[in-house]
């Protein structure tokens, strides 16, 4: 039996002005597939995220998440779906502990929001699922460091943890291992796989190597266009990819 569909876009563009930045972007996502999506700088992979979340508008085409359309809905309806993303800049509560920005996620989709006659002691299942979520990205001695004073791994590590604090169903990350060194972006792809394999990721990398490990599946785009799409093996040997963008990053 096929897995339930994801992530189905059709058609999707995204004009600003006489810029096309996607232009009829059209793939499907089953539940807990991994993919990437790669392609040079300007090739519309960051707006095609924005587009998913509903950060912004399409100009054309649908969007439709666990089988239900959403291209009109906001944000907060596709998170509620099960949709979460991360950024390419970091995107915390920066004089907060790890703790702390790890509740405030965990209580933004709760049905049972903070009140202000409450004390935060009351909310005994938000802190333990915070300290959990903490320890399954590998902060869990963190847990009390103000976020400011944790090295820039450890914050993407944070997000991660963010991202996850609502129990998504689809994940997008925009590239999570930017400005790691090499040994903290094997920390971080040993932190993907590990993720509940029931979890969709898309995800954008400019790191190849990464790409290729974490995901089994490849998007490529040019000019907000799908140029090529299939197994990684299948893309590492495509010519036009080797051309518009391996091709260019060996150079």
């Amino acid at each position: 039996m096929a897995a339930a569909v994801a992530l189905e876009l059709t058609n999707v563009s995204k004009a600003f002005g006489g810029l096309l930045a996607n232009d009829g972007v059209s793939l499907t996502m089953r539940a807990g597939e991994r993919r990437a999506i790669i392609g040079p700088n300007g090739a519309g992979k960051t707006t095609l995220f924005s587009l998913i979340s509903g950060e912004q508008p399409v100009s054309g085409g649908t969007i439709r998440l666990f089988g239900q359309d959403v291209t009109g809905l906001p944000p907060h309806r596709r998170a509620a779906l099960g949709l979460s993303r991360t950024y390419q800049i970091t995107n915390l509560f920066p004089k907060l502990t790890a703790l702390d920005n790890c509740l405030l996620a965990v209580q933004a989709l709760s049905p049972i929001k903070f009140h202000v006659h409450r004390p935060l002691a009351g909310y005994g299942d938000q802190w333990a699922r915070s300290r959990a979520t903490l320890a399954s990205v590998g902060l869990g001695e963190k847990e009390h460091e103000i976020v400011r004073n944790l090295s820039h791994g450890e914050q993407r590590q944070l997000e991660i943890a963010l991202a996850l604090a609502g129990s998504p169903r689809l994940l997008l990350l925009d590239e999570p291992t930017a400005g790691l060194s090499p040994a903290e972006s094997q920390l971080m792809v040993g932190l993907l796989k590990r993720l509940d394999p029931a979890i969709s990721i898309l995800i954008i990398e400019h790191d190849m190597d990464v790409a290729f490990e974490v995901t089994n599946r490849i998007t490529v785009l040019h000019y907000g266009r799908v140029v090529a799409d299939g197994l990684a093996d299948e893309i590492k040997m495509n010519p036009l990819v080797q051309e518009i963008y391996l091709g260019a990053a060996e150079a």
